[in-house]
This record gives C-alpha cells, sequence and structure tokens, in this order.
C-alpha cells in the first residue's frame, strides 16, 4: 500500500512538473509572438509616418494631421502597453506615483482616439458639406488646437482619478511599491465608476457625432446622384472611421477578461494584448493608409525608389 502511494505521489509531482513546463514554453512563445506582432505594427507605422514627414502638402492638410496624430497616439498606446506586458511577465514592482503616470497615459491615450475620429468625421463633415468654409475653418494652427483640447480632455478623469487615490491612501502611498495595473490602484468604487463613465460616454458621444455626420454626407451623396461623388467617397470614409471605433469598444474586452486570475494569467495578458490591442491598431490605419490615393501613391513611389536604389547598388 505505501508503495503504491508513492507511485502515485512520483507520476502527480512528474504530471505537474510537465505542465509548469508547458505552461513556461507557451508563455515564451506568446512572448515571442507579441513582440514580433509589435515589430510589424512599428514598421507599419514608420512608413506611413515617412510618408506623413516627407511630403510637405500633407502636413498642411488637417485631414492628414488628424491621421498622423492617430499614429503617433497609437504607436505611444502599444509602447507603453507592451511595456506593462514585459512588466507583468517578470514581476516588476512600480512606485505608486510612477505606476498611475504610465497608466495615466495609457487610459489618456485609449480616449484620445475615439476623440480623434470624431474630430476626422467633423472635418469630412466640413469638407462635403461646407466646402467653401473648410478653408478657413480647417487650416493647420486649428487642428493642432483641436489636438491639444483632444488631450485636455482625455486627461480629465485620470485627474480626478488621481485626486481620489490621494484623498484615499495613506500619505506614505508614494514609497508604496506595485505591479503596475490598474485594479492595483483602485481603492474607492468610485473610481470605477468614473472610468466606466469615461469610457461608455466618450464611445457613445464619438459613435453619435459619426453617425449623425454620416447621414450628413450621404444626403449630400444622395443629392448629387453620382456614385464617384467626393461625398459619397467621404461616406465610406467614415464607414471605415465606425470600423475603427469599433476595434476601440473591442479593447474594453480585455479590461474584463483580465480581471480573472489563475495559472494562464500571463498567456491571458499577452492574448489580450494581441487581440485587443495590437490587431486592432495595425488594422485601421493599415487600411486607411492604403485606401488613401496620396499615401498609397507615395508608399509606392517610396518602394519603388528603394528598389531602384538596390538595383543601382548591385550593380
Amino acid at each position: 500500500m505505501e508503495v503504491n502511494l508513492t507511485l502515485l505521489y512520483k507520476n502527480v509531482t512528474q504530471v505537474s512538473i510537465i505542465s509548469a513546463k508547458i505552461n513556461e514554453i507557451a508563455k515564451i512563445i506568446f512572448l515571442a509572438f507579441t513582440i514580433f506582432s509589435f515589430c510589424l505594427f512599428l514598421y507599419f507605422m514608420t512608413v506611413l509616418l515617412m510618408v506623413y514627414f516627407t511630403t510637405p502638402h500633407v502636413r498642411d492638410n488637417s485631414r492628414y494631421i488628424f491621421f498622423a496624430h492617430m499614429l503617433i497616439n497609437d504607436t505611444m498606446y502599444l509602447i507603453l502597453g507592451l511595456f506593462l506586458l514585459l512588466a507583468h511577465r517578470y514581476r516588476l514592482y512600480f512606485p505608486v506615483p510612477m505606476c498611475h503616470f504610465i497608466l495615466t497615459l495609457i487610459v489618456t491615450s485609449f480616449l484620445v482616439t475615439p476623440y480623434n475620429l470624431a474630430a476626422m468625421a467633423l472635418e469630412r463633415y466640413i469638407a462635403i458639406c461646407f466646402p467653401l468654409r473648410h478653408a478657413l475653418l480647417c487650416t493647420a494652427q486649428r487642428t493642432y488646437l483641436i489636438i491639444v483640447m483632444i488631450w485636455f480632455v482625455g486627461l480629465l478623469p485620470s485627474f480626478v482619478d488621481f485626486i481620489i487615490l490621494i484623498l484615499s491612501v495613506e500619505k506614505n502611498f508614494i514609497s508604496w511599491r506595485t505591479l503596475c495595473r490598474q485594479d492595483r490602484l483602485i481603492v474607492r468604487q468610485v473610481q470605477y465608476t468614473l472610468r466606466s463613465i469615461s469610457y461608455i460616454g466618450s464611445l457613445f458621444l464619438v459613435a453619435l457625432i459619426i453617425l449623425v455626420t454620416y447621414m450628413k454626407v450621404m444626403l449630400v451623396a444622395w443629392k448629387s446622384g453620382s456614385g464617384k461623388s467626393a461625398a459619397s467617397r467621404a461616406g465610406k470614409t467614415l464607414l471605415l472611421h465606425t470600423v475603427q471605433l469599433f476595434l476601440s469598444m473591442v479593447s474594453l474586452i480585455s479590461i474584463v477578461t483580465e480581471s480573472s486570475s489563475g495559472e494562464y494569467i500571463e498567456i491571458l495578458v499577452s492574448a489580450n494584448f494581441l487581440m485587443f490591442m495590437c490587431f486592432p491598431r495595425t488594422l485601421s490605419p493599415l487600411i486607411y493608409g492604403v485606401r488613401d490615393e496620396v499615401f498609397s501613391k507615395c508608399i509606392k513611389n517610396m518602394y519603388s525608389g528603394w528598389h531602384q536604389n538596390r538595383v543601382m547598388v548591385r550593380r
């Protein structure tokens, strides 16, 4: 009997060791694939931003300024997201103020994305419905001012959250160290409420703006009676903004799924980063950049120039 129990104990131990090794291998594979996907995203964003910064007439167009701002914002969002993913993987502890600062940038960047989409939708609405006033209203200076206002509004929820945190914890909280996750800095229910209101309210308001501008633009397209008119193309662009907004909303799923805990939490965090953070922010700018005539033409010219230079170097 004792021999059987000893053999059973050894078998259970071996199974647990094998399971732990498989779990560790799966974590490494997910992490490697995540870093590869991030590098791929960074490559796409670099190409699109090179087109923007090397094309003078593009930098003066409010539509492309908003687009470049979206690319830079998404890049910052994913860099910080990957940083926190690696910090979670290797159990790095941060001082509470530093962690709150990083999370503030991430939350603000998340909110800025739909706000930027709303601004792009309004720009298309003005271009189609008020073409004579477009050059006056949508100047580069006004566009930069709107971007500053977008960031100010995006920072407000995190600023209020920080005030609540200061008033709710001990004075020595500056010296505390913690794993940098949003749930670690939630000390009152009102913080959950504030975050939910800011997320849901922002996405609902932006969805309403895109819907109204789409209806107005398509009404102009219907009156023009031409499927190839500028209004019709603007309507398709607004539909793309709707898809982008939907992808931003999908990112909220990661907040729900990561609230669970367990043996495979690190794999879950990596999967969430790939599916709900990296993939949407790679897909939407790529579609937008390739679909746009100016960007697609510049990208083709850029790659053809690189190819010719390679041929000349080989000769």
